[in-house]
C-alpha cells in the first residue's frame, strides 16, 4: 500500500493549500469532482454542494457510506472598523488564541483576494501594557489589512465589506520522521485517506460486494454536513475524520482511533465491534477512545431522520483546531482499516 499513502500525502498537500472555509468550498470540491473523475468515477455535485462516489459494489440494499469533510475552520468579515482595520467573526469552532498572528486572506466577492495578518488589537508588548492579562477572543481580535489603508472609507475602495470569507495559512509541513503539520489536518487529510482508498479500489480491479459510497460534505465544522445526501440502500455511514489525542485518550498521531463514544452518544456497538475486529485481524496499531468534545458527520445523519448503523474512525491528531499534528503511520493505519472493514 505504499503508494497509495504516497499518493495520499500528495492530495493533503493539494487539498491544504486550496481555502475552503465553511460557506466557501466550491473551489476545493471543484477539485475534488476532477481527481475523481481522472480516476474513472462519476462524482456528482450534491445541491448542498458536497460530493458523493459511487465506488460500486453489488449489494445495494445494504450499501456502506463513507463521509469525510473538506470544510475547515476559517472567518467572517463582520465590520470594517473605523481604523481600516477588520473585526471577523469566526466559521466554525476556530480559536481566537489559535489565530493570533496568523497570515490570512480575505477573498471579496467581486474584487480579488487581499492578504492580512489575524492580531491583537494594540498588539506592539512595546506599548501595550496590558498585552499578557488581554484574554483573547474575536472581540479584540483585528485583521490588519496589507495595503496602506487607514480607515474605512479606503477599506471599503478595495471592495472588502462584511461577510467577505478570511481564510488562514495552512503551513503544511511533512518532516523527515514522517509527522504531519498543518492547519485542518482536520479532516483534509481523512479526505485524501478517502481519495488513496477509491484509487486503491480502481487501479487494483476491487469490486466490492457491498454498494460503497463516499460524501465528501461541506458544512462539517458548523454541524450539518452529513445532515442529507445519504443514498438509497444505505445502512451504515462511516464517519472518517480526525482521531482524537490528547490527556485521557490513548491514541498517539501514528495510530487509527476507533471512537466508541463521543459528546453526541455512543457509536454503533456491532459498528465499532467489527472496526475492532477488523483491525485486530490485520494487526494495526490502533486505538479505542471516547472523545469529550467531538461530533461528527455520522450523527448529523441520525439527527436527520436516517435509519442507519454508525460509526467513527480516523488517523490520532494532535492539538485540534489549532495547528494540528498526525504522522503518516497514522493514515497508513487508517487507509488499511478501511481496506480490513470493507473488503
Amino acid at each position: 500500500m505504499h503508494s497509495y499513502t504516497d499518493y495520499i500525502l500528495t492530495q493533503l498537500k493539494a487539498l491544504t493549500e486550496i481555502d475552503s472555509p465553511s460557506g466557501y468550498t466550491k473551489e476545493v470540491t471543484d477539485y475534488l469532482t476532477s481527481e475523481y473523475e481522472n480516476m474513472g468515477y462519476s462524482p456528482k455535485k450534491t445541491v448542498k454542494g458536497g460530493v458523493l462516489v459511487d465506488l460500486g459494489g453489488t449489494d445495494k440494499e445494504n450499501a456502506l457510506l463513507m463521509e469525510a469533510h473538506v470544510d475547515t475552520l476559517g472567518a467572517m468579515v463582520a465590520e470594517i472598523k473605523e481604523n481600516g482595520r477588520l473585526r471577523v467573526t469566526p466559521l466554525g469552532g476556530l480559536n481566537a488564541n489559535n489565530a493570533e498572528a496568523e497570515n490570512c486572506r480575505i477573498h471579496t466577492r467581486f474584487h480579488g483576494t487581499y492578504e492580512g495578518t489575524m492580531q491583537l488589537t494594540d498588539a506592539s508588548i512595546h506599548v501595550n501594557g496590558k498585552y499578557n492579562d488581554t484574554s483573547r477572543t474575536f472581540d479584540v481580535m483585528e485583521v490588519l489589512i496589507d495595503e496602506k489603508v487607514s480607515s474605512k472609507k479606503e477599506v471599503e475602495a478595495l471592495g472588502i465589506m462584511a461577510g467577505d470569507v478570511v481564510c488562514f495559512d495552512p503551513r503544511t509541513t511533512i518532516t523527515k520522521s514522517g509527522y504531519l503539520k498543518s492547519r485542518f489536518l482536520d479532516d483534509k487529510l481523512s479526505a485524501a485517506i478517502l481519495m488513496g482508498y477509491a484509487k486503491y479500489l480502481k487501479k487494483e480491479h476491487v469490486c466490492p460486494k457491498r454498494a460503497l459510497y463516499q460524501h465528501f460534505t461541506v458544512y462539517e465544522e458548523v454541524g450539518h454536513g452529513g445532515a442529507a445526501s445519504i443514498p438509497d440502500g444505505v445502512t451504515e455511514v462511516l464517519s472518517v475524520d480526525m482521531g482524537c489525542v490528547g490527556q485521557g485518550l490513548t491514541c498517539k498521531e501514528h495510530q487509527v482511533s476507533i471512537c466508541a463514544k463521543d459528546s453526541g452518544g455512543p457509536y454503533n456497538y456491532d459498528v465499532v465491534t467489527n472496526l475492532i475486529e477488523a483491525a485486530k485481524q490485520e494487526n494495526l496499531d490502533f486505538a479505542v477512545d471516547i472523545y469529550p468534545h467531538y461530533g461528527s458527520d455520522a450523527e448529523a445523519a441520525l439527527r436527520s431522520g436516517y435509519d442507519v448503523r454508525h460509526g467513527l474512525i480516523g488517523p490520532g491528531v494532535y492539538a485540534s483546531h489549532g495547528y494540528e499534528r498526525s504522522h503518516i503511520d497514522g493514515a497508513k493505519n487508517t487507509l488499511l482499516l478501511l481496506k480490513s472493514y470493507l473488503g
